[in-house]
């Protein structure tokens, strides 16, 4: 699993006009090909009657997966310029369509690549770009004595924790980057002299800042 990558939060879309013609962006994060197809599917009957609904998709941790379509527009003026906005501002496992209604003016080819990629530059826009941290689950369990001392220095070093559950002891569950597990571990260890139960749980991807 990648420690980090670009993406998008959520679900969005954005209209541009460019001498008359509409360019609407559409772009969600997916998982998986059938993830993407569908939802340019869905797309492509939201907007039937549309002139064109162009896509592209990139997906995977080396993006091993990359599909695009012109859906009618002269070959390479549509699906590419997508795609490489996507490739370009480093996103991965997002799927976009730019719908075109043809507002009567030629664009040639040059015009149709630019105004293709501004379509795609909008979706992301909409999308609200983010990158996903990878962080590992680090199980602390320990005696009450030692919870205000830990939960302060967590605080200082300002590490990421999940619930805390209180029993007969406390668990505490720190969620620091899975390239630093190790040194966390070994920093929690030396904390509390060796006097806490610490196991490594899955790992899990947040959004980097919140």
């Amino acid at each position: 699993m990648l420690e980090r990558y670009k993406t998008v939060r959520q679900e969005g879309q954005q209209e541009i006009v460019i001498r008359k013609s509409r360019f609407i962006g559409h772009i969600r994060p997916v998982e998986n090909e059938e993830e993407a197809n569908a939802f340019i599917n869905e797309i492509k009957k939201l907007h039937r009657g549309a002139t064109h609904n162009c896509s592209a998709y990139l997906l995977g941790e080396r993006d091993e997966i990359q599909k695009q379509s012109d859906d009618g527009e002269p070959s390479g003026t549509a699906g590419k310029p997508i795609l490489e906005v996507l490739k370009n501002r480093g996103l991965k496992n997002v799927a976009v369509v730019v719908t075109r209604y043809f507002g009567g003016i030629m664009l040639g080819a040059g015009g149709l690549i630019r105004a293709y990629a501004d379509g795609a530059v909008a979706a992301v826009e909409a999308g609200d770009e983010i990158t996903r941290v990878l962080h590992t689950q680090v199980f602390v369990t320990l005696d009450y004595t030692w919870h205000g001392k830990v939960e302060n220095e967590l605080r200082s070093r300002e590490v990421r924790t999940g619930e805390t559950q209180f029993t007969d002891k406390v668990t505490v569950l720190c969620l620091p980057p899975a390239g630093e597990a190790e040194p966390f571990v070994s920093w929690m260890t030396d904390l509390t002299q060796g006097q806490a139960d610490i196991a490594k749980g899955d790992s899990v991807y947040y959004i980097e800042g919140e």
